[in-house]
């Protein structure tokens, strides 16, 4: 089931660009390029900022902007909207034209931190949030991921601002009503999936995703019930370890015996048609789909728990989603005004704002008793899950240039054949194994 993985020379292609384009940028003349820093400037005149989610963010980002403004009026904010699917492509042309077109701070997801760090697009943050009333304020999770997906143990280069989270969404009328326990412990949870369904009524104890992206929510269920919490062992992937193999077998049984038969082909908006649209107990998705099920059932019907511990009473183990941050760009010409933006906008009252509107977890903790967030009760929840020393945060490994082609193009086909029937866990996680190894070892060694 493996021999179909020669993809290794677009890879080293794409690794030698980066490196390249990296040293060419370096090289570039003073004020060309998006390598050279800048400089601190006065505290005040203009910056620029944009917006990784523009249109759908961008009401909430111009109250920020305006009371931001308010309280320095000597700093003027040009707010640039990029729309999401366009962001990346947008910050790399930028830099790899030199720099001059980059923003003085922008928002910056963990997905694609390590292609920005690579090139030398960011300043490091860590000092200045030492010297800054954000010390000590930020999520520990969301702050591990940022640091995992730069590439330096110890640095920062974005401030988080917000995280999403997997969660465990269920149907507590129907919980009640069946007179079963909240899914707290993997026991619970696969106990309800069996006994709520009935599949002659067309009920069903969960929905699975097979199709687009189900591989980031197979990764989920496997290390959450594995309790493996890193993605690597050296330099090799633990997704085939024994004991994610064992709870992939688990979860991936659950298809088309508690679950709908046409699970095999659902993406996102199939799956959370399918938990709103019918009598299904339990799906595994993150906050983004909280209103879809609010509106569909209404508060009191609807509950959320963060993945429950491998084990009753031991750490729980959640896997990375992306982080979304403030990055300063290292060719701004005005750090210290565009500082100022970052320190206000990742103040508690500022993320609050922002989180309230987006459906997400704040990563300031002095947002954590805000009125919305104690209303909004699997986000708080996840937020304290995140926040939780005990806590273990399995780092998917967004810094890999293969990353996404090896999770989505190469893998979810083996996923539905998985579902079907056709090939077992144990190949399948082999096949995934293999494919990242591979990309493993050509980013070392690239990175020397």
């Amino acid at each position: 089931m493996s021999g179909n993985i020669s993809r290794r020379p677009r890879a080293r292609t794409l690794l030698a660009l980066g490196v390249s384009a990296s040293l060419a940028l370096t090289a570039t003349a003073c004020g060309s390029s998006g390598t050279e820093t800048g400089s601190e400037g006065e505290g005040k005149g203009k910056i620029v900022f944009w917006d990784n989610n523009g249109g759908v963010r961008t009401e909430v980002w111009k109250k920020i902007i305006t009371e931001f403004e308010k309280k320095n009026p000597d700093i003027d904010v040009e707010y640039v909207g990029i729309p999401i699917a366009d962001v990346q492509s947008k910050y790399d042309t930028a830099i790899q034209g030199g720099g001059d077109s980059l923003p003085d701070v922008g928002m910056v997801s963990t997905a694609y931190l390590a292609n920005m760090v690579a090139q030398g697009a960011l300043d490091p943050v860590t000092d200045r949030i030492e010297d800054s009333p954000l010390k000590g304020k930020l999520v520990n999770g969301m702050v591990e991921s940022v640091k995992a997906a730069g590439g330096e143990k110890d640095e920062m280069f974005t401030v988080p601002t917000s995280a999403n989270q997997g969660v465990l969404w269920y149907r507590k009328d129907m919980f009640d009503k069946a007179d079963l326990p909240a899914p707290t412990t993997w026991e619970n949870f696969y106990q309800a999936a069996e006994e709520l369904t009935e599949r002659k009524n067309n009920r069903f104890g969960f929905t699975i995703r097979g199709g687009a992206g189900s591989i980031a929510q197979a990764l989920e269920m496997m290390y959450a019930q594995s309790g493996i919490d890193s993605f690597w062992n050296g330099d090799k992937t633990t997704v085939n370890d024994p004991k994610n193999v064992e709870a992939l077998e688990r979860y991936v049984g659950l298809y088309n015996r508690y679950t709908p038969k046409a699970d095999l082909n659902n993406d996102f908006t199939k799956m959370v048609a399918t938990f709103t649209g019918g009598e299904v107990g339990m799906l595994q998705h993150n906050l983004g789909s909280y209103t879809d099920h609010v509106k569909a059932f209404g508060e009191e019907k609807i509950g959320g728990l963060p993945m429950p511990p491998s084990s009753e009473g031991g750490p729980r183990t959640l896997v990375s989603n992306p982080v979304d941050g403030l990055g300063l760009f290292k060719s701004s010409g005005n750090k210290a005004a565009a500082w100022k933006f970052i320190e206000f906008a990742a103040s508690a009252e500022m993320v609050s704002l922002w989180n309230e509107s987006a459906g997400s977890i704040p990563a300031n903790t002095g947002a954590a008793d805000d009125e919305w967030l104690n209303d909004a009760e699997p986000t708080k929840t996840a937020m304290e899950s995140l926040d939780d020393p005990n806590t273990k945060i399995v780092q998917l490994p967004y810094y890999l240039p293969d990353w996404n082609t090896i999770s989505k193009a190469d893998t979810e086909p083996n996923f539905q054949k998985l579902l079907l029937g056709q090939m077992t866990a144990k190949e399948f996680a082999d096949d995934l194994a293999k494919r990242l190894n591979e990309a493993q070892a050509e980013w070392s060694e690239q990175k020397g």
